[in-house]
């Protein structure tokens, strides 16, 4: 595996640094100290931190939509029938509710941050666009008769699901991830925005 360029390892260490401290652990100089990097270095990058967490957006966009290309989710060909997609969505979400959960919860609090800083807002936006993208033209090839809107509320109730999961009231007294409960999810999600009229 080759090794990141600098901007990337800068986000990917910030990104590790949110899961691990909320937002008050995010700073230039812990972002140097944490990726082994000269002091500086983060700031000749990134001169601001909303420089910095608009970084941590684009990247966790580029993981997140790679984990949903390698899942099958989000392939070119796109997956063959509802069922198909049904369980390549679930296996992302599985996916993120374990090995990527951190990721999933420093992404939650750091989209918070656009909610209070509107020099964020754009950077946020923008980096939502290309999931939702995909998926509108999975669910288009799935027969959606709205396919952009469907995928805004997909979009919407994938968060919500994974919010619930990750840090909820019940977040911590639920049972481990279960492939096939996260399947019969999807299928139900699946079902609503597909059964949309337009």
């Amino acid at each position: 595996m080759s090794t990141p360029d600098r901007r990337t390892l800068i986000a990917d260490t910030a990104i590790d640094l949110v899961a691990a401290a909320g937002l008050r652990g995010l700073t230039h100089r812990a972002v140097d100290r944490a990726a082994h990097l000269p002091a500086g270095s983060t700031s000749y990058y990134f001169r601001t931190r909303t420089a910095l967490i608009g970084a941590c957006y684009q990247r966790l966009a580029e993981l997140d939509l790679g984990d949903i290309e390698d899942g099958g989710a989000g392939s070119p060909g796109g997956p063959a029938d509802r069922e198909a997609a049904a369980q390549a969505l679930a296996e992302v979400l599985y996916r993120w509710l374990t090995t990527g959960k951190a990721r999933q919860l420093a992404r939650f609090e750091l989209s918070l941050e656009a909610a209070r800083n509107p020099e964020l807002e754009s950077d946020l936006h923008r980096a939502g666009q290309a999931a939702r993208a995909r998926a509108a033209a999975v669910l288009a090839a799935l027969g959606a008769q709205r396919p952009q809107e469907s995928a805004e509320l997909l979009a919407a109730w994938t968060d919500g699901l994974l919010y619930d999961r990750l840090a909820g009231a019940l977040a911590r007294s639920r049972p481990a991830p279960d492939r096939t409960e996260l399947a019969s999810a999807v299928r139900r999600m699946l079902d609503a925005v597909l059964s949309a009229k337009g």
